[in-house]
């Protein structure tokens, strides 16, 4: 056939007889003059542009300014794109109706598709390059095209094309677009200026442009670049050569920034605030504040919403229509008479006929539908997140101003506010991603149904109703799966409690041999919470398979009733069009329950919100409301009043005594920093805390703040503070000028100084020392070094491994409450303030600390800078010191005055004073042991570190692969490490759920996709032999009744298949959970001591806790979505190269690209997903931080600062989660657009292969499988990638189930035991050596002893000499590598160590107790009468204590025996050796944590009750081993000395002699 452009059949195709415009194929011919002109001149331009850019390949996005109209060019472009494919469509298809080619059809549009791309393109890269200039090329185009389109139309209107004629349409269309176009061009040019007009505009870019740090590109990046995530590429392809750390995500725009929304929602919330005033009973409606603030992006999303869904019904009708086509083909088109120009033109429905033209719609129309879909995700989680930056600063407003009363009277706890801000907030986040389904999928469903009465008649609306009608049961299953999840929470919260009181007491357990009773207890908590799990797992279950097999039941009920009481055949056409749209309507179907069940939770929310946010606040008639309005919330749990906290005044009176401070501040009226007079506070009751308070805090003097426990000393400085309530009287502040701080004036003024104050219970901000004490301050290292040295902090910071860089606080290295004081106090001395309050700053310290911090810290250093000093203590020897000295009493003054004055005034309370010093000096002297408290609190700081650093956890490998020793090298390895999924951890996981269960799942999986296949392969099958035999006969012919049956049977049983596979997977899941924590209590429970030496306790918990629950809730979900989603792409693509062969060399090419996108998605997942929960924690932790550091941050008026972190911890984790979702979206897009591209290659191809006949059936079924695809490509990505995270969590645990276990059986049987072994005590101690880890040196060197029954002996010597280690191989609790220890003629090494443990006691250094009752804890086997159980607390000094409380023996211990003091429980570990009648007893510095009255009385109790039994006492205190029968001093793991305390004492220069010394 020749080509010609006018078409050779015509003579006249070239004659210009009836004037030039008269020749249509001339008029076709100027309508490509505008577009090759476009070309020619922008080629040049661009190559030219390119070719000097390759140098910079990337332009720095500074210079992206969008001009004036952009989104408005690219829409409409996007609009003439499609166009033009109509266009080329309708030119090629009228061409196939002429005898010889006719290029003018579609030529001109081919062209026109071509400048209409290139002018898109070249616009871009004018607007990067931002040169203006070149834009008019595009003007002159437009115009040109503009006047070819109009004369074209013209002619047409004049030969009589009209409406009904699809090309007049098409032309009509082309000239309003080109119209636009110059319409945005001309616009250009008004606004910027850069023709015509002598000055043009000079523009500067978006603020967040010019910000380098700004790497979230989105709002600023051209519209496709937008819509398909462009901008993400080089961040998720670079993920693979290394990981995405915070640096690389960068700062949020502006107008996504947490304070940019706060003030949006805030204004909002104030606005409701203003016009409610009036009327009391309502509050603000935080609704309507939310969408006054975020209603547009909502309004903006559910319109792509509407759009896509509508989109989405385009792909049922195209496969009805080429379905139909294909079953038409015979009947051809007869030729219509429609010539014009002597060439044909045809009417839209003719172009509607032509199958290829109907897939290439369904192709475009899959591309945009899937585009807004993402779009409209995107939209609502952009704005979902912008929300929840909004409430986290509205909460934590709210904090910083929540009244300090509130905190401690218990309306608010720190549990309710930590709720509202890891729970309230993202509900209502998450209702916002949903919400657009509310309207969206009652239209959806609506759309759907009429469309399938439309394609089916009334056996459609049966189907229907099958639907609609189950639908409440998905409700019903989604609330109940919610309560299940509620009740399976408080399980594993009480496990939990459990588990952590086993890990914190595992010595001691292990020591009585106790620790299988203990675990039977645990195991009982999680036999419950298995229970509620196994509910759990049959709600999923029952969820998934109504989600499977609903559509299945439809199906069913349409197709055979539709065969029994339709008079029509079934025809392909119907059958697989509304097949696609009964998947289309299960969707919203399923999605409504859970759609429905979080808008009820954010109703919840919201209230618990507005609650909040009503709640009282601090006083704001003081000096509160300054510059500064900041707000803020107190969260402190104060046991009632006693431990308030109060800010500092002094007020001097001496000032005869002190005529050079005068001098110094000429400026002060009088020598006062605070004064309260008649001052009456409150905690928020009516009663007052504090009555009649006049006092006095001299300015640059030191005032004490004495009187017993619970008079009111904390409340006074809180009081004076601001943070209690006044009932009436003031507090005066100096100021320059003596001012009335309540005054209105005086507040716009420097509203009180700053305090340095430092609370009685210390509080640390997670950070490192150094931050912890400067607290914001400018760093002084003079001034720093001087505070370490006076808190004597040097050689605690020398301990920790990074030195004062350490990280503390909660998250942090765990502190001794000493040393936590010390930096509290550091803080207080380190501050510029003129005024210091020290609530008890002695109150965790020893003697010399004590005394070292009185003299360097306070005495000096603060005096020396003239800074008031108030402090609080009980420690009366230092009241000499005081130059004013206020003394407390039941809540109100006592006497006020130096201390000379309360001695000629008060005798009787300065007498009284002078008895308790004496007996605080004689405490003194005692005090000065071998090892002060501090020395210990040292030593377990030092252990702790050295055994950590001894061994690198398992846990680190992940970051170790990461550090790059060598970088070509490490690039290749690190990126092959990081893409691959972690098989072998998989395998371990479902093998722990059992081989059976594992062969069920799979073959029950694959028989059921089979099955679904089966289905619609046979109503392929059905439909096509109906509509072979005739057209249109009535179906009284038995046909259907032979396809019938079959089809119900397949149906019925891809349903019993569905409800099988998604109970085996469920349950397969929760075997796995159960076996792998079993195994893993089980091997911690019985590892050895070590372990828990070098193990960090929270690493332990952290098993047990996180990923315990991601085994057990979200891993059988995961697994059971992937398995899902991959056999449905499978399956499809199966049916599709089934149906198509030809199809399968298209799909290679797109298998490749969806390998890659996979590849680098998974690992760019990952990463974002670290960054999103490590960026979570610091944010929630801030959060409680603050709550517990109300006070203090108050005191200090750091509120601006905090809130300035909270704000740069939001944006940090928005900033990871708005990437995080960005990349899921840019996923979607690609495996989207994928789909589509095999929807078009399987209708092409599908369509062609008809002609070689192949059935419309089956073509009906690949089209109805190819479009499934769509859905389910991301899914399988992105299953795999949730699952290689929680597969981290199997791998974490798979670790620990490697730890050796202690040997338990021992070579000896029980039997050959004797029942009452130990009988007499009597130690042998043979060349013993002994070492914590074979790869450690020994502790223990050839020791050599001899214990005769019944001899109370005692073991001195310094820290590190080996004493406990000695202790601890009695029980074989260490290695004991060399030599024996033989009790009554039996080696121990050889016993069971069940046996062996259970025969010996011990009490040890810490008390423990665990919660239960008194009686679980002296004897939690429960083989003791009551009355033995008495017996011993006599023994222990305890019955009568024991006896008052509720209960008796049951009486409740708290955790960690909290509810009795650090005495009371050491006895209670004393009647516990005590219960347990063994003639061997081991006490390891025993008295150590105890004051005098409690030891005496220990040692009384030893020494009758255990008469006649062996003691070993490791002694702290040397005194308490001077009446043994024989003295062992130890040395650097050898004996040194050995013999009676008398002989042992008479060696001068001995060991022994020197402690003794020391101590007396």
């Amino acid at each position: 056939m020749s080509l010609s452009f006018c078409g050779n059949d015509l003579k006249n195709s070239y004659s210009v007889e009836k004037g030039v415009l008269n020749n249509g194929c001339f008029v076709d011919a100027l309508n490509l003059v505008p577009h090759v002109f476009l070309l020619f001149i922008t080629f040049p331009i661009l190559f030219i542009g390119w070719g000097s850019q390759s140098s910079k390949v990337q332009i720095h996005h500074n210079t992206w300014l969008h001009f004036p109209g952009h989104n408005m060019r690219w829409i409409l472009t996007f609009m003439l794109l499609f166009v033009h494919v109509c266009e080329i469509a309708e030119g090629i298809v009228s061409n196939t109706y002429m005898k010889s080619n006719h290029l003018h059809l579609f030529l001109p549009a081919f062209m026109g598709f071509i400048a209409a791309t290139t002018s898109v393109v070249y616009y871009h890269n004018i607007e990067t390059a931002n040169f203006p200039k070149l834009l008019l090329a595009l003007f002159i185009y437009w115009v040109l095209a503009f006047i070819t389109k109009i004369i074209k139309l013209w002619k047409f209107a004049e030969e009589g094309v009209g409406v009904e004629h699809l090309r007049f349409c098409i032309t009509a269309l082309l000239v309003v677009l080109y119209g636009l176009l110059m319409a945005v061009e001309i616009n250009v040019i008004r606004v910027r200026k850069y023709v015509f007009f002598t000055t043009p505009q000079r523009v500067k870019p978006p603020e967040d442009l010019q910000d380098l740090g700004v790497r979230f590109l989105q709002p600023f990046v051209n519209l496709l670049s937008k819509a398909t995530y462009w901008w993400m590429n080089p961040l998720i392809i670079g993920a693979h050569k290394r990981p995405i750390e915070l640096k690389k995500i960068g700062k949020l725009p502006i107008a996504m920034r947490s304070l940019t929304n706060y003030l949006r929602l805030k204004d909002a919330y104030e606005e409701q605030r203003v016009r409610h005033a009036e009327d009391l009973d309502r509050t603000p409606s935080i609704w309507r504040s939310m969408y006054r603030a975020f209603g547009r992006p909502i309004l903006l999303s559910s319109t792509f919403r509407y759009m896509a869904d509508l989109l989405g019904f385009a792909g049922p009708l195209c496969i009805f229509g080429i379905v139909k086509h294909l079953d038409n083909k015979t009947e051809e088109v007869k030729m219509n008479k429609d010539l014009h120009f002597g060439v044909y033109f045809m009417s839209s429905m003719e172009l509607l006929q032509n199958t290829y033209v109907l897939a290439v719609l369904l192709f475009l129309a899959l591309v945009l539908q899937r585009t807004f879909l993402q779009a409209s995700y995107y939209v609502t989680i952009e704005t979902g997140i912008n929300l929840r930056g909004a409430l986290l600063a509205m909460i934590y407003n709210k904090i910083l101003r929540l009244s300090t009363s509130n905190m401690s009277m218990g309306e608010m706890t720190l549990g309710q506010i930590n709720n509202l801000v890891a729970i309230e907030t993202n509900q209502l986040m998450w209702f916002l991603f949903l919400c657009p389904n509310l309207w969206a999928m009652p239209v959806q469903i609506i759309m759907g149904v009429i469309l399938l009465h439309y394609l089916l008649g009334y056996s459609a609306l049966i189907g229907a109703s099958v639907i609609v009608l189950l639908a409440p049961f998905q409700y019903l299953i989604a609330t109940k799966l919610a309560d299940t999840q509620k009740s399976t929470l408080d399980y594993s919260t009480d496990r939990l409690k459990k588990t952590t009181e086993i890990l914190k007491g595992i010595k001691l357990l292990k020591l009585y041999a106790w620790e299988n009773i203990f675990c039977d207890s645990v195991l009982e908590t999680r036999g419950k919470e298995l229970t509620s799990l196994r509910t759990f797992a049959f709600y999923t279950s029952m969820s998934i398979f109504m989600n499977a097999a609903i559509p299945i039941a439809a199906v069913l009920a349409t197709f055979v009733t539709h065969a029994y009481f339709s008079e029509f055949r079934l025809r392909p056409a119907e059958a697989f069009a509304s097949l696609a749209l009964f998947h289309i309507l299960v969707t919203p179907l399923f999605l409504l329950s859970t759609v429905v069940r979080f808008a009820v939770k954010a109703v919840v929310s919201v209230q618990k919100l507005g609650e909040f946010l009503q709640s009282e606040e601090i006083g704001e008639d003081s000096w509160r409301n300054g510059d500064m309005s900041v707000s803020l919330d107190s969260c402190k749990k104060h046991t009632v009043t006693t431990k308030a906290i109060n800010r500092k005044q002094r007020y001097k009176m001496d000032s005869y005594e002190q005529p050079m401070r005068r001098q110094l501040r000429p400026s002060e009226t009088e020598d006062v920093a605070v004064k309260v007079s008649d001052g009456y506070f409150t905690w928020g009751t009516n009663t007052s805390t504090l009555s009649d308070i006049n006092i006095r805090v001299p300015t640059g003097q030191l005032t004490m703040i004495v009187g017993q426990v619970g008079c009111g000393k904390s409340s006074l400085l809180l009081a004076m503070l601001g943070e209690m309530q006044t009932l009436s009287g003031k507090v005066y502040w100096s100021n320059c000028v003596h001012r009335i701080v309540p005054s209105v004036e005086s507040s716009h003024f420097s509203n009180r100084y700053s305090v340095a104050y430092a609370t009685q219970k210390s509080w640390l901000l997670n950070a490192t020392v150094e931050d912890n004490i400067t607290f914001g301050s400018p760093f002084n290292k003079q001034r720093y070094k001087a505070v370490i040295d006076a808190c004597s902090l040097q050689p605690d910071i020398d301990l920790l491994p990074f030195g004062d860089q350490t990280e503390i606080g909660e998250r942090g290295i765990n502190l001794s409450g000493g040393q936590r004081q010390r930096i509290c106090v550091a803080r207080a001395l380190y501050q510029n303030t003129n005024i210091v309050f020290l609530d008890d700053p002695f109150s965790a310290l020893d003697i010399h600390l004590s005394d070292h911090l009185m003299q360097e810290g306070i005495l000096k250093f603060l005096q020396d800078d003239k800074r008031t000093v108030v402090l609080v203590t009980h420690k009366l020897q230092y009241l000499i010191h005081a130059d004013w000295i206020i003394a407390m009493k039941d809540g109100s003054v006592l006497r006020e005055g130096t201390l000379k004055d309360i001695q000629t005034h008060d005798v009787e309370l300065y007498e009284h004073w002078k008895t308790l010093m004496n007996r605080q000096d004689q405490e003194l002297e005692k005090d000065t042991e071998i090892e002060s408290q501090t020395t210990l609190e040292r030593k377990t700081l030092r252990r702790a570190f050295y055994s950590r650093e001894a061994k690198t956890h398992i846990d680190d490998e992940d970051e170790e692969e990461q550090e790059e020793e060598d970088e070509e090298d490490s690039l290749s390895t690190t990126t092959s490490r990081r893409s691959k999924i972690p098989w072998k951890v998989c395998w371990r996981y479902l093998s722990s759920g059992g081989f059976l269960l594992v062969f069920v799942v799979v073959t029950s999986k694959l028989a059921k996709h089979s099955v679904m296949v089966a289905i619609d392969y046979w109503l392929a099958a059905w439909t096509s032999s109906n509509f072979n035999t005739m057209e249109h006969k009535p179906i009284i012919n038995s046909d259907h009744q032979s396809y019938v049956p079959v089809f119900i049977i397949l149906c019925a049983a891809g349903i019993v298949l569905c409800l099988i596979t998604s109970l085996t997977v469920e349950f397969l899941g929760l075997t796995a959970a159960s076996n792998l924590h079993h195994n893993l209590l089980n091997k911690i429970i019985h590892a050895p001591l070590r372990f828990f030496d070098i193990t960090p306790l929270g690493q332990i918990l952290n098993r047990f806790s996180a990923d315990t629950n991601i085994i057990d809730q979200h891993i059988p979900s995961t697994l059971e979505s992937l398995t899902r989603s991959t056999l449905l792409c499978l399956s499809a693509i199966g049916v599709v190269a089934f149906v198509t062969p030809a199809s399968l060399i298209a799909l290679v090419p797109l298998a490749v690209a969806f390998y890659f996108i996979q590849k680098y998605f998974r690992v760019a997942s990952r990463d974002l997903q670290d960054l999103d929960d490590s960026t979570q924690l610091p944010l929630l932790c801030h959060f409680s931080e603050t709550a517990e550091g109300l006070t203090t941050i108050r005191a200090f008026r750091h509120e601006a600062r905090f809130k300035q972190r909270m704000l740069e911890l939001t944006d940090t984790n928005n900033t990871a989660y708005l990437f995080l979702s960005a990349a899921n979206r840019w996923l979607e897009v690609r495996t989207d657009y994928l789909g589509a591209v095999i929807v078009l290659t399987a209708a092409v191809a599908a369509i062609w292969m008809s002609f070689y006949g192949l059935q419309s059936g089956l073509v009906g079924l690949g089209l109805t499988y190819a479009l499934t695809v769509t859905n389910y490509l991301n899914w399988v990505v992105r299953n795999l990638a949730d699952l290689e995270v929680q597969m981290a969590a199997v791998k974490k645990v798979d670790s620990f189930l490697s730890t050796e276990s202690e040997n338990y059986e021992g070579s000896l049987d029980v039997s050959q035991v004797p029942e009452d072994w130990p009988q007499h005590g009597e130690i042998k101690i043979q060349d013993l050596c002994v070492r914590y880890d074979p790869m450690l040196k020994p502790v223990l060197k050839h020791v050599n002893a001899f214990i005769n029954p019944g001899q109370k002996v005692g073991i001195c010597g310094r820290t590190g000499s080996g004493k406990s280690s000695l202790s601890l191989a009695f029980f074989n609790m260490v290695d004991v590598f060399h030599g024996k220890i033989i009790i009554d003629g039996i080696d121990i090494c050889k016993l069971p160590l069940q046996t062996l443990r259970s025969r010996l006691s011990i009490i040890l250094q810490d008390p423990v107790l665990f919660s239960g009752s008194i009686r679980f804890n002296l004897d939690p086997e429960r083989t003791c009468t009551d009355d033995r159980l008495w017996e011993a607390l006599e023994i222990a000094q305890l019955k009568n204590m024991v006896r008052s409380l509720p209960g008796g023996l049951d009486a409740v211990v708290t955790e960690g025996g909290e509810n009795f003091s650090v005495g009371q429980r050491q006895l209670f570990c004393l009647a516990r050796a005590f219960v347990r009648k063994s003639s061997i007893l081991i006490m390891d510095e025993a008295t150590a944590s105890i004051d005098m009255a409690t030891e005496n009385i220990l040692q009384k109790v030893v020494m009758t009750a255990f008469a006649d039994r062996t003691v070993v006492t490791i002694a702290h205190r040397v005194h308490t081993i001077l009446t043994a029968d024989l003295v062992i001093v130890m040395k650097r793991g050898n004996i040194l000395e050995y013999g009676t305390p008398q002989t042992l004492m008479e060696q001068e220069d001995g060991m022994f002699a020197s402690f003794v010394k020391a101590d007396m």
